[in-house]
């Protein structure tokens, strides 16, 4: 099946509307698996009006699996069968009154086997709510932590490469590793700044025969 076909049966499973074939596109493309199912998941939610919604329950549930080692061991619990599993999170998903389309979206990652990429999906439709929401996702890793002025001098330089309708989310992480410098990545594009990559360049340079 091509791969446009196994979107359709996706969208077609997680979506709550009678109009599951007519798929909406998302406003980013996101690739992967992840970015499938969260694709599909987008189409799904968005024809019932609950982004909104289905965003919040994604949230507050990747927020449970990183704090609650019961949660995700329980997810990601290989010896449970996955009838037995689709039909919990099932009833789970109406207990806690999760919506529809939030509730077709494990119960079919139960189904297929994937609840271990569950994490990476939220994280997939996360960049695709941001996008909706005119916002660009930016994360900016550097040796050190960023100051206050470091900061806004970076997110100031970085708003040239935004859309006068679009607003910057910036995440900063610090990695060691790098030495100096920094790494960025914002949208589709992927900048290597860290004195940590230079180091490797000479060195494949000196390395490599003459």
């Amino acid at each position: 099946m091509a791969a446009s076909g196994k979107f359709t049966v996706l969208a077609r499973q997680l979506s709550t509307s009678s109009a599951a074939a007519q798929l909406v596109k998302p406003p980013v493309q996101v690739f992967g698996l992840e970015g499938r199912y969260a694709c599909a998941l987008y189409s799904a939610a968005s024809k019932t009006k609950a982004l909104d919604a289905v965003e919040k329950d994604l949230k507050g549930l990747q927020n449970q699996m990183r704090s609650d080692p019961k949660v995700r061991d329980l997810l990601r619990d290989p010896t449970t069968k996955r009838n037995v599993k689709a039909a919990a999170l099932k009833d789970v998903a109406a207990k806690v009154k999760f919506n529809a389309a939030t509730g077709n979206l494990l119960t079919v990652l139960a189904e297929n086997g994937r609840l271990g990429r569950l994490d990476g999906i939220i994280n997939a439709f996360s960049l695709i709510m941001a996008a909706e929401r005119g916002e660009v996702v930016c994360e900016v890793k550097t040796a050190k932590p960023l100051d206050d002025a470091q900061r806004k001098q970076l997110e100031n330089a970085l708003k040239a490469f935004l859309k006068p309708n679009q607003t910057i989310q910036l995440t900063a992480k610090v990695d060691s590793a790098l030495i100096g410098g920094m790494v960025v990545s914002i949208g589709d594009k992927y900048v290597d700044m860290s004195v940590a990559s230079k180091i490797k360049k000479y060195t494949d340079i000196i390395a490599s025969p003459v």
